[in-house]
């Protein structure tokens, strides 16, 4: 996360039925607990040792380290059948240096986003975005900043979620609504790779009916030492009263764990709603939820390592985004935005 200082699809061959009642879960037969449990610790500890090894140099943007973890992260894709998106050329959006050029800021070089696609069945050209970013601040002082939190838990999350929707659509089970899994760069210079995106979308914002950012899912933080159950969520009422709700829904059908609103509160003096890549989105009208643990002793330190990542949290919290996920790229309707984003 950037660090500042203010700064009805139903899973079966047979249709139940849906509420009618606005904003509410569309009722699931027996079948999606399958693939929510396709999200797994043991994958996601598997990806984020590679991702967040000293072999990646702390992955400043647009360094070395960076480019050869998303080579790593394309390879996975590739792996899985997961495609790059349609109307593109490969899996990366070329983010050039001058367009993160920043002040008095030391100059990055040329960077990439990462891209990774699932067409929807029904409603291909409404899409929903998955995002996270595979940056960190590289290395200081001859030590690497490994980021296994910041940001490399959100970025093993958004894998792992395309490995369950693809195993959901090789099974006949695939989205309605399109899912972008978006990798962005350069967020902790500044949320570069997400603004470029937001500025050059492959396909229109109007289209994209929601974002799912997931910045630091792996930890706790130090106002919750003793609570392994919680996950702090942001933005999710400020453009659609749906969202939120929806949101609050799935987690109580199907992950129960404590939604806490801390810093989602407009007078927090953290102000993290503008601080990691949602907010891009949110801007220009998209509605935006941001999953987040909360700030622990090893932000933006050498210490930030894969030994201290709890690894059953962070698939817990990667089954929340992948539930959601779910509902709203299949339900029968995307959802409202009736908020102005204040």
């Amino acid at each position: 996360m950037k660090k500042i200082l203010i700064s009805c699809f139903v899973l079966s061959l047979t249709f139940a039925s849906c509420t009618s009642q606005k904003g509410a879960v569309a009722h699931k037969t027996v079948g999606i607990d399958q693939y929510i449990n396709a999200v797994e610790a043991s994958n996601l500890k598997t990806n984020l040792y590679v991702i967040a090894s000293d072999e990646m140099q702390g992955r400043n943007t647009g360094e070395p380290g960076q480019k050869k973890a998303g080579e790593y992260i394309i390879n996975q894709y590739k792996k899985l059948g997961v495609p790059y998106p349609k109307g593109a050329t490969s899996y990366y959006q070329k983010v050039p240096s001058e367009y993160m050029k920043k002040g008095f800021a030391p100059k990055l070089n040329d960077s990439e986003n990462i891209w990774a696609y699932i067409e929807g069945s029904e409603k291909p050209d409404e899409i929903l975005v998955i995002s996270a970013h595979y940056d960190h601040v590289g290395m200081k002082n001859g030590e690497i900043y490994n980021g296994a939190d910041d940001d490399g838990s959100g970025t093993v999350a958004v894998m792992e979620l395309a490995k369950a929707f693809m195993k959901a659509k090789k099974e006949g089970h695939g989205p309605k609504r399109s899912i972008l899994f978006l990798h962005v760069t350069g967020e902790e210079h500044g949320l570069h790779g997400s603004r470029y995106y937001s500025e050059h979308p492959l396909f229109p914002l109007k289209n994209t009916i929601a974002d799912i950012n997931i910045d630091m899912i792996g930890r706790r933080d130090n106002l919750n030492p003793n609570d392994n159950n919680y996950i702090y969520v942001i933005g999710s009422d400020r453009l659609s009263s749906e969202l939120h709700t929806i949101n609050e829904e799935v987690n109580k059908k199907y992950v129960q764990l404590r939604l806490d609103y801390k810093y989602n509160d407009r007078n927090d003096p953290e102000q993290i709603y503008y601080r990691s890549d949602h907010y891009n989105f949110a801007k220009n009208g998209v509605p935006a939820i941001f999953f987040f643990n909360g700030i622990h002793d090893d932000y933006h330190k050498p210490t930030d390592e894969v030994e201290k990542i709890e690894f059953d949290l962070l698939a817990k919290r990667a089954k929340l985004a992948f539930a959601l996920a779910w509902e709203l790229a299949n339900r029968d309707q995307r959802i409202v935005v009736d908020k102005d984003g204040k």
